[in-house]
């Protein structure tokens, strides 16, 4: 019987339908059809003819299946189903020997560069001069994957070069060069390739960040608006040109702020486009598992996009706190006393937002004194404690830090006094001394480390802090500023702004500010600072100083 392979689609299909032949018939003139195909033809016609040649049959024909045709047209099926067969899975190296339906290939020939399925591989495990050809894993492509100057398989990456070698090339131009199997090298390049989504994130953050800082922004300076809006109004007559300075102040910072961080927003739009680009550019590559085809197409790409290193910046939105007192305290004193009263509820409630969560670190603590175990109450205890020794832990004044630091920005914490006849309270710096300097001071159990030549706790050694006993209330500076008594003083309100160099101390309970200084350069991690006083032998200074939780005044 005749094959069927060497024929064409066009040689098995119906004049009528145009497909592969189904119950193929034929008629008395000799044509084929599907059964189904010209029975349907000549129910739709009134005379029974041929649909090609047009020769007219008196009766309808008896038409039956030609055996021949329809087992012609079988081995035609048969045939084009085993080539549309895949013989090779995706990802898979064929038999270059195979004709026709390719099977895959289980090894590959470095001295024929040619891969083999089974088979074919016979004659190469078989002749004995094929014996000593070396044979790999299957490759595609392996002329490409094979070094032309030495005709031996490129495995080696250069990375001085940035090319891949074989291994006599490394005996070579390359002896001296920096050369790493190819698979080190591709997981280098696929870790820069997965970095590249890292810092598209990370820079969306930062916009993020931006944002969340400039509208932060945008409230102080509607806060401070209106702030100064309450005060202007009461005096409208007499300080009408220090609102309008101070309304422009305020604007001029907060348009400074907006138009840095548009600045910003702007520099990271382009490197998101930039390393978009970038990624769109190397994504299809990073799909291979081909470490020579994926290094020798990287070779090609264009070097990635210059970026800036965004984790150290930061936008620091304006201070506004000092603005409007600047602006006042261009009046003369006949107005001083009526800008305490509007002023004092205002600003404080204005700081109060920016009150942080504080407590005390145990392991800085000076042997007096005694920390609950929330960290949010220290009193001195009276007799010296056995704690384990710290680098950090005060050995000559009873004081004691918090856990947390501020290395920038602005931060208030509240510390209730009430019941307390001495005490000392404010921040400092990380690095002040906190160990005895043999010689120099007193027993600390009665009057502790007290130094009769100097003030040890100014803002030159690295201390802002308040002092109150029965007599007096003081800042420490190198010259002490003496303040007045406040009889009634049960809880301070401690405020500092890093970019100002500000430091405040506020009466909470009477919302007015007890002392305020500017002109600092703060330098570092600044710390709550908190000393309970000495121990009153007849229970006149035993209560402790408490971190107070901080509940905004109306």
């Amino acid at each position: 019987m005749a094959s069927a392979t060497s024929w064409s689609e066009d040689n098995f299909s119906c004049p009528i339908c145009l497909d592969v032949f189904s119950s193929p018939v034929t008629t008395p003139c000799g044509h084929n059809f599907c059964r189904a195909c010209v029975t349907k033809f000549w129910d739709e016609q009134v005379q029974y003819k041929c649909p090609i040649c047009n020769e007219v049959f008196h009766t309808r024909p008896d038409v039956r299946v030609n055996t021949f045709i329809s087992e012609l047209t079988a081995q035609f099926r048969t045939s084009v189903r085993v080539k549309e067969q895949p013989c090779v899975e995706p990802g898979e190296v064929p038999c270059d020997v195979c004709i026709g339906t390719q099977l895959k290939a289980v090894k590959s020939c470095l001295e024929c560069f040619t891969s083999y399925c089974h088979t074919h591989l016979e004659r190469h495990q078989r002749v004995r001069g094929l014996k000593k050809h070396q044979l790999v894993e299957p490759m595609d492509r392996l002329e490409e994957r094979m070094c032309k100057k030495h005709e031996r398989l490129l495995e080696l990456f250069c990375r001085t070069e940035q090319e891949c070698v074989c291994q006599f090339c490394t005996e070579g131009d390359h002896r001296s060069h920096s050369v790493v199997p190819l698979k080190e090298e591709y997981e280098v390049k696929m870790d820069q390739l997965a970095k590249i989504e890292e810092m598209i994130q990370e820079r969306k953050l930062k916009i993020k960040e931006i944002n969340d800082t400039v509208e932060l922004s945008k409230k102080d300076a509607d806060r401070e608006l209106a702030s100064g809006l309450q005060v202007y109004t009461a005096l409208i007559c007499c300080v009408q040109k220090c609102r309008d300075d101070f309304d422009q102040m305020v604007k001029e910072k907060l348009k400074s702020t907006e138009k840095q961080v548009e600045d910003l927003i702007k520099e990271l739009e382009q490197e998101i486009k930039d390393l978009t680009n970038r990624s769109s550019e190397v994504k299809p590559l990073s799909q291979t598992k081909d470490h020579l085809h994926f290094l020798q197409a990287f070779r090609s790409l264009k070097d990635p996009p210059p970026t800036r290193d965004w984790t150290t910046v930061e936008v620091s939105p304006p201070s506004y706190v000092e603005t409007l007192k600047s602006s006042l305290d261009q009046l003369e004193e006949t107005l001083n006393m009526e800008m305490r009263k509007l002023r004092g509820p205002a600003e404080l409630k204005r700081v109060q937002q920016y009150a942080k969560y504080v407590t005390l670190d145990p392991d800085t603590a000076h042997p007096l004194l005694t920390v609950s175990e929330d960290g949010k109450q220290v009193h001195n205890s009276g007799r010296e404690q056995t704690l384990p020794v710290k680098s950090g832990r005060f050995s000559c004044y009873p004081l004691v830090l918090s856990r947390q630091g501020f290395y920038s920005g602005k931060f208030y914490f509240e510390v209730q006094v009430k019941g307390k006849s001495s005490w000392h309270l404010g921040v400092a710096r990380e690095n002040i001394d906190r160990k005895v300097k043999a010689g120099m001071f007193s027993n600390p159990f009665t009057n502790p480390c007290t130094n009769p030549f100097t003030n040890p706790f100014t803002p030159n050694k690295g201390y802002w802090m308040i002092s109150s006993n029965n007599k007096e209330l003081v800042f420490n500076d190198d010259r002490k500023v003496h303040l007045p008594l406040r009889a009634k003083l049960e809880k301070v309100g401690v405020f500092f702004d890093h970019a100002e160099g500000l430091v405040s101390f506020y009466d909470v309970e009477a919302r007015i500010i007890i002392y305020s200084a500017t002109g600092y350069n703060f330098r570092g991690h600044l710390y709550a600072l908190l000393s309970p006083g000495s121990h009153g032998l007849f229970g006149g200074n035993n209560a402790p100083l408490i971190l107070s939780p901080v509940n905004q005044t109306d």
